[in-house]
């Protein structure tokens, strides 16, 4: 499993827009094959920060997530809604394992 960390700073006058384009993609991530979990979070002490918890199935998913219809409306509609540019750090399970299938 391949974990990814997106972090999100949205100018203030923009934050309706981009919680409404962020739920539209989120939802439909989480309807692909290689998705296991797409949250969507806000900072408490700062609400124009996001943070977005992708888990993909396999190294290979998040280039697929990234081919999707949703992904490129959500990252054309919400580029200019950042208030610097989106970054994101990619994990990888310690512990717990990842379950496996029966």
């Amino acid at each position: 499993m391949l974990i990814a960390h997106v972090h999100v700073h949205v100018r203030p006058d923009d934050l309706a827009a981009f919680i409404a384009a962020t739920q539209e993609n989120a939802r439909h991530s989480i309807e692909e094959s290689g998705v296991v979990r797409f949250d969507v979070l806000r900072q408490e002490d700062d609400p124009t920060r996001f943070l977005l918890i992708e888990i993909y199935r396999t190294a290979e998913d998040p280039g697929r997530h990234k081919a999707t219809a949703h992904y490129a409306t959500w990252r054309d509609t919400v580029e200019s809604m950042m208030a610097e540019p989106r970054r994101s750090v990619k994990y990888t399970f310690v512990t717990p394992e990842p379950s496996k299938p029966a």
